[in-house]
């Protein structure tokens, strides 16, 4: 197979970039989207031009890494998938393709392909840990959870924490991550003590994060490589007007261990 390759290249954050085009050749329909790149990469730094920067790590759909823009979609065409599940057979012989990086203020570009979504991690840290006791492990069945409320919870669990809801809503939010993390741990009996402190933080930093505001255009349920349902966004407005309406129980005096 042979494809016609319009690649985002850009030296550095605040530096302008650009699509440079690419034609490459002889491509199995089995190889993977990464291995291609990794193909054209070997090619350029033959002919001693600079390699395509991209993230990857895992490559088996678990880490989030693969974050790219394919042909105006976010980790491409193939649905509850990343980048790194897509293959060329999934492309038309001789088709032209696009390759972005995330777009988003909150994601700023590092090189080509990366950007940085440090901005995710801050959400997560401002949530803080949970309460946990240092004696005896409890027995399994002193914390009853009900199938279905288990299920919900490890549906949200699921996240990687890729980014593809924020490159894909026009708004460039990050409710869907932030709701799918939110819930985790607001349906589990282990995540009641900090439920509403927690959700109140972590929204706040959110909003810090220069991430857009949510117009329930579900975009980012569409583009999720896992699928996490947009139910989780209500969930954690109702937990943040919750959290509002009725001040948290916050921790006085010095910073005790959790």
């Amino acid at each position: 197979m042979k494809f016609d390759l319009r690649i985002w290249r850009q030296n550095g954050p605040g530096k302008e970039g650009g699509f440079a085009r690419y034609a490459i050749d002889d491509i199995s329909p089995s190889t993977s989207f990464l291995e291609m790149i990794d193909t054209l990469n070997e090619q350029l730094t033959e002919r001693g031009e600079e390699p395509v920067a991209f993230d990857s790590d895992c490559r088996e759909g678990i880490c989030g890494m693969c974050s790219m823009v394919i042909n105006g979609r976010a980790h491409g065409p193939l649905a509850a998938s990343t980048t790194c599940q897509l293959y060329m057979r999934h492309f038309e012989d001789g088709a032209t393709v696009w390759i972005e990086p995330w777009r988003s203020v909150a994601f700023p570009v590092i090189r080509d392909l990366v950007v940085d979504r440090s901005a995710l991690d801050r959400i997560l840290q401002a949530g803080g840990y949970i309460s946990v006791h240092s004696g005896p492990k409890p027995d399994p069945n002193s914390l009853p959870v009900e199938p279905d409320v288990a299920e919900q919870a490890l549906d949200a669990a699921t996240c990687i924490g890729c980014g593809a809801c924020v490159a894909a809503c026009p708004n460039g939010a990050a409710m869907l991550f932030t709701g799918a993390k939110v819930t985790h741990l607001g349906l589990l009996p282990q995540g009641q003590p900090e439920r509403y402190e927690r959700v109140q933080r972590m929204v706040e930093q959110m909003e810090k994060e220069a991430f857009g505001a949510c117009r329930n255009y579900a975009e980012c349920e569409a583009a999720c490589p896992k699928s996490i349902s947009i139910q989780v966004i209500g969930r954690m407005n109702r937990d943040y007007l919750r959290a509002t309406l009725v001040e948290p129980v916050r921790r006085r005096g010095p910073m005790r261990s959790r």
